[in-house]
């Protein structure tokens, strides 16, 4: 047995224990829908460890992750529904069938052609199945909202529903702007949320065409904000100015501070506002 294989098996003997009499009061209480919280949480904290560059972290951090996934397949083996080895099985046969120009004779030019050949293998299954047909399925509700938005206009372009280029996207976002100055202007709660939310969407999509994941671009920006918020805090706190007395110009000038010293610890020739360039990836579905 490979060293690969005796750490499998050891965790799925443990999570069995655990659930088995004399096991853990709180493994044994444990159903899939108290279980969904932690599967969402676990994921962030692979992201969080990768973005920290945390070699050891993302090997804990995904060791959690797996432990959903045990412990579901665990669930569902009670119930005499699947377990552990069909869940492992079911991947490893979708990558064989998906991968026929590696385990098959088929030919391909390039990665987008791989891309290609995924979904239309994957639109043959669906319809086999008796699954619908939109190229739309496959992306969850449960997804954030601006990744979601990258998913499916990122779907509808493998079928020609896309913007020839990214100047196409931009004038989208000018347009839907504004409609929202528009709604604004009118007053209208409603029209105001309808309007900047086709906003956020045509952003998402200006993002896809530059090659920018939205939701990572966001996560950034976010992280930026934390930073240099509490550069200020820091700061006001140093200088015995009590919370909430400061004045929006000196809370301006630390911000501003805090901005300049991320731009000296940056690398030369590092822009701060630039994205990393990706792909189009693989559906998991």
């Amino acid at each position: 047995m490979s060293r690969a294989a005796e750490a499998i098996d050891r965790l799925l003997s443990i999570m069995e224990r655990l659930r088995g009499p004399g096991g853990c009061p709180w493994d044994r209480e444990q159903t899939l829908h108290t279980l969904r919280p932690y599967v969402l949480e676990e994921t962030y904290e692979v992201l969080e460890a990768i973005d920290a560059g945390d070699v050891r972290e993302h090997r804990e951090e995904l060791g959690d992750l797996l432990l959903q996934i045990v412990f579901q397949a665990q669930l569902r083996r009670e119930e005499g529904a699947f377990e552990f080895a069909d869940v492992a099985n079911a991947i490893s046969d979708k990558l064989v069938s998906r991968h026929p120009h590696v385990f098959g004779d088929a030919q391909v030019k390039d990665a987008e052609g791989v891309l290609r050949q995924w979904a239309a293998l994957k639109r043959e299954e669906k319809k086999a199945k008796g699954a619908g047909h939109s190229v739309l399925e496959g992306v969850p509700r449960e997804m954030p909202a601006l990744a979601r938005a990258d998913r499916l206009t990122e779907k509808a372009s493998r079928v020609g529903f896309d913007w020839p280029d990214a100047a196409g996207a931009r004038e989208k976002v000018r347009e839907e702007l504004a409609e929202l100055d528009e709604a604004v202007a009118g007053g209208d709660g409603a029209a105001i949320e309808h309007e900047l939310g086709d906003a956020l969407f045509a952003l998402a999509n200006y993002a896809r065409k530059l090659g920018i994941p939205p939701e990572e671009a966001l996560r950034g920006s976010v992280a930026r904000f934390i930073a240099r918020f509490e550069h200020v805090e820091r700061e006001l706190t140093r200088r015995g100015v009590p919370h909430g007395s400061a004045t929006l110009a000196e809370m301006d000038a630390l911000w501003d501070e805090a901005k300049e010293l991320e731009r000296q610890a940056k690398s030369p020739g590092t822009s701060p506002s630039a994205g990393s360039p990706r792909g189009l990836g693989k559906d998991g579905g």
